[in-house]
């Protein structure tokens, strides 16, 4: 006697049904940025740079134009992913990349200056940076100054 067909048999396709609309596939396209500076600030700066610097080369953009991002965050390491997000998002909306970078605290305020100049086609474009993410979030203290440090996913 032959067994009976199951609807979900996985070892034949059934011709009459239609391929899956959907599917999986690995994905390792995040990146793990790092600044490192003698104070948490200088550390964040430098983590800028990182994060801009995959987008091109850094030495190559002129600090034409300048941007003032300003937040409120109690935590370093939140700040941290604020103030690489902000500088994002006001890069993006300008069409600007940035090149120079300074942040200040005073308690939980924080005020941040960028500067750079619009995308042009002489600039090579490198990975495109969508956002800082809390993956791997940490802002420590590490051969006497500190190292901020975060993922971004491109």
């Amino acid at each position: 006697m032959a067994e009976p067909e199951t609807p979900f048999a996985a070892d034949q396709p059934d011709p009459a049904r239609p391929p899956p609309r959907f599917g999986y596939f690995d994905h390792d396209a995040d990146l793990g940025i790092t600044g490192c500076g003698p104070t948490p600030e200088a550390a964040m700066e430098a983590a800028a740079e990182a994060m801009f610097g995959v987008m091109t080369d850094l030495a190559a953009v002129q600090p034409e134009q300048e941007l003032e991002v300003q937040f409120e965050e109690a935590d370093p390491e939140l700040a941290l992913v604020t103030w690489l997000n902000l500088l994002l998002a006001h890069a993006q909306s300008r069409r600007l990349v940035l090149c120079r970078f300074r942040l200040h605290r005073s308690g939980h305020q924080w005020v941040g200056m960028a500067a750079g100049q619009p995308w042009t086609a002489s600039l090579e474009r490198g990975v495109e940076v969508k956002g800082a993410t809390l993956t791997q979030l940490a802002l420590t203290r590490q051969d006497g100054g500190w190292q901020a440090r975060c993922v971004v996913d491109v």
